[in-house]
């Protein structure tokens, strides 16, 4: 009902079932609904670019500012005050119209605690329209660049990516892996660790026992 009601009382945002906007990624849970729905619209009005720095800007005035997001993450406000704190937020750069709705419905909808969380989902939309791949690597120890570069030819040969798809890496280090990689991309995992090794011979040994 809830995710109805994020399409529904969107002003001027059309369900994905009722436009011919191709939409370049799903994004699960509400925050995907709200997102796509902004997508949509700003597709529509050939705006895509224009909301995505928007919502950048954004972005960072909230992750500047630690009681701004406090204010909006805080559920026990006022939705009408929340509304004309937004406006007021707005007001204070150049945002487009389709920005600014998008906003008011999320603060009519007592959405705004999930402003952050929209806008990633908005940005993983974007990245997936200009066919960019996030690709995150993660290691025992922090990787040079040339076994990155070696995981991205891998990947970059294999059936999981397009020849019109970027893959964009990153690194990411965690000692309780042991060793070798977990590398992840949109919904696939390849897991090739030796802690999922060692957990796999454990499992194996408990069930020969």
């Amino acid at each position: 009902m809830i995710a109805n009601r994020a399409i529904q009382a969107s002003r001027g945002y059309a369900t994905a079932a009722a436009t011919s906007v191709k939409i370049p990624a799903v994004i699960h849970g509400i925050e995907g609904r709200y997102a796509t729905a902004l997508f949509t619209a700003a597709s529509k009005k050939q705006a895509l670019d224009v909301v995505d720095a928007d919502l950048k800007t954004v972005k960072r005035v909230i992750e500047k500012d630690a009681k701004l997001r406090e204010y909006l993450e805080n559920p026990t406000i006022n939705r009408i005050e929340k509304k004309d704190g937004v406006k007021q937020l707005l007001s204070a750069g150049k945002y487009s119209d389709l920005t600014k709705n998008f906003f008011d419905t999320l603060a009519e909808n007592g959405r705004l605690y999930d402003t952050v969380k929209i806008i990633n989902s908005y940005g993983s939309l974007m990245a997936a329209n200009r066919g960019e791949v996030q690709v995150t690597i993660t290691s025992a120890k922090e990787l040079d660049a040339k076994d990155v570069a070696k995981v991205k030819g891998f990947l970059a040969k294999s059936s999981f990516i397009t020849a019109k798809q970027t893959l964009i890496v990153s690194n990411k280090v965690n000692p309780s892996i042991l060793g070798g990689l977990v590398v992840e991309f949109g919904d696939k995992t390849i897991d090739l660790s030796v802690s999922s090794k060692i957990n796999k011979l454990n499992q194996l040994l408990h069930e020969a026992i």
